[in-house]
């Protein structure tokens, strides 16, 4: 359109169908941290922009908008040949979109989107008469109602239409070029599709021709404010023909690259991504996918994973003591409760026990998940604060710097409810096998024992057969002894002093493996306390930072288009 060189290349099919699927995917990925009403009127375009493109042919819709008086209307009837729409000071009663078709290519299905009742096609021969020298098949021109119209229902159909069309030519007057509704409420909006504005600085002829070069200056000026500093600016008057024929070469111009319908959707585009554009940061901060060492700490507490650790470790002695103490006073050891038991934890063994265990529950393993809860007591309110303090830091950090709806949308996913959180990490301390298959020295020491056992028992009834027969006179067989004690009382005695040292020599080495079966399953259990960590905290995170980073990325997509 321009003949001063400013114009930019027009967007490929291609490109326009890349910003299309960029802002798609920008509102998709923003999700509820992008305002409802931006997020409304992006949808709104791309509708349009879906609607125009089938309805593209070739055809390109220009518009004359202008205010009341401007000569718009008589514009209209000078490019058309004739008087198609009706001129005067005020517009007439009636909200009809007047439209004029050049070319034999049926528009009927263009019109019927815009709403244009009143539609006129121009003949090659009523074209020859309005003094066309210009090729213009393919364009559609309306002439809409005026902008500044009194009644609101005017004003609106002007604003609706102004929204269907490919390039835009307002017409003003040297009275009213520096209008406030025109240049604010319009043109300064209007930004963005600069490649697509034509400005009609019309009733030239009732000015000198330095006065009329000065209102052109200005007005260059006042469109500059407006962002549009390349806009063209033709002088035209509608009653001589001034600038009409600079007037058609600029449409036919726009008709003939056929691109004006993309560059008006691409502008379009690149408005609305523009305006989400301020709802999204220029960066993430960074947050590790993996929890700390401070963060596990504190939900070990809170989840009462010290407790666990001494229960496992006097539960490891207590099942030491019954395979390697002496067997005659294992019983006292059986009255004690489980320290596992009570917390109801176990359950969660290793080795062949664990294994039939978890054949018998993988038949039911949804209400196993249901009915699977421990006893542990509730945390302290000090470790509770201690959680509540570094989850408000860690949303802190990952808040950082984001507009409003993307921060609380991360702190919410940090703060995530307090009793989902507790009954997750309850769910990975049950889920967490807290003991393995027995040490092979157990059996072995047991076994030892058994025999030890045996053998005093054996002392004892051979000494109290001994006796029997001293007691019912009969003659004793000569008894065995070994370095001057009789054997039998070594049995006894041997037995049970043995077995009594065995066990104590036993004590320091069953400390040791409950020290070292500890250890095991404090990794164990900040593993699954990491894993929860990383699901309920880190992860929602992240994922709200993601989708940050993607709508970002999809909006700048966007607004590269025109760059």
């Amino acid at each position: 359109m321009s003949r001063r060189g400013r114009r930019a290349t027009a967007p490929s099919p291609e490109q326009l169908k890349d910003a299309v699927a960029g802002l798609i995917a920008a509102i998709d990925e923003g999700g509820d941290q992008l305002p409802p009403e931006r997020v409304a009127s992006a949808r709104k375009i791309l509708r349009k922009a879906s609607e125009r493109l089938e309805l593209v042919g070739n055809h390109t819709v220009v518009a004359l908008a202008g205010a009341t008086g401007s000569g718009k209307s008589s514009t209209f009837n000078r490019l058309v040949g004739s008087a198609v729409s009706t001129v005067g000071m005020l517009r007439p009663t009636t909200t009809t979109i007047s439209s004029a078709v050049w070319g034999s290519d049926p528009a009927n299905d263009l019109l019927d989107w815009i709403g244009s009742a009143s539609r006129h096609r121009v003949s090659p021969e009523r074209a020859e008469r309005s003094g066309a020298t210009e090729h213009l098949d393919g364009l559609v021109l309306l002439d809409l109602p005026d902008v500044d119209s009194h009644r609101v229902a005017h004003r609106a159909e002007a604003d609706r239409v102004l929204g269907l069309t490919d390039v835009f030519v307002w017409v003003t007057d040297p009275q009213k070029y520096a209008d406030g509704i025109l240049h604010e409420d319009y043109l300064r909006r209007m930004r963005a599709h600069e490649a697509v504005t034509l400005v009609v600085l019309n009733q030239a002829d009732r000015l000198a021709p330095d006065e009329a070069a000065a209102c052109r200056t200005h007005l260059r000026e006042l469109l500059a404010d407006d962002g549009l500093p390349n806009a063209e600016v033709i002088l035209t008057s509608s009653r001589t023909g001034q600038g009409l024929d600079e007037l058609r070469g600029a449409l036919a111009g726009a008709v003939r690259a056929a691109t004006a319908a993309r560059v008006r959707l691409v502008g379009d585009l690149h408005t609305e991504a523009e305006a989400l554009r301020a709802y999204v940061g220029d960066t993430e901060p960074t947050v590790s996918s993996e929890p700390d060492a401070a963060l596990v700490a504190a939900l070990a507490r809170t989840a009462g994973v010290p407790i666990v650790l001494d229960s496992v470790e006097r539960d490891y002695r207590a099942r030491a003591s019954v395979h390697t103490g002496w067997p005659l006073t294992r019983w006292v050891g059986g009255m004690r409760a489980n320290p596992l038991r009570r917390f109801r934890l176990d359950r969660t063994v290793l080795g062949a026990e664990g294994a039939k265990r978890r054949k018998q529950t993988e038949q039911d393993q949804e209400i196993g998940a249901v009915l699977a809860r421990s006893s542990l007591p509730e945390a302290t309110p000090a470790a509770r604060a201690a959680v509540a303090t570094l989850r408000r830091r860690l949303g802190t950090k990952a808040s950082q710097g984001l507009p409003a709806l993307w921060a609380d949308a991360v702190e919410i996913a940090t703060g995530s409810d307090e009793d989902d959180l507790a009954d997750a990490l309850d769910q990975a301390i049950v889920g967490t096998p807290l003991r393995a298959r027995n040490p092979a020295w157990w059996y072995v020491v047991g076994a030892l024992q058994w025999i030890l056992v045996l053998a005093a028992l054996g002392g004892l009834l051979w000494l109290m057969l001994l006796w029997a027969m001293s007691a019912a006179q009969l003659p004793l067989p000569d008894t065995p002894t070994y370095s001057g004690i009789p054997v039998p009382t070594g049995l006894l005695l041997g037995g049970l002093v043995a077995g009594g040292l065995l066990a104590l020599v036993c004590v320091p080495f069953v400390r040791i493996g409950g020290r070292r079966r500890r250890r095991k399953v404090e990794k164990r259990l900040g593993g699954a306390i990491a894993g929860v960590a990383k699901a309920r905290l880190l992860d929602p995170q992240n994922e709200i930072l993601g989708r940050h980073r993607r709508t970002r990325e999809n909006l700048d997509r966007v607004l590269a288009t025109r760059r």
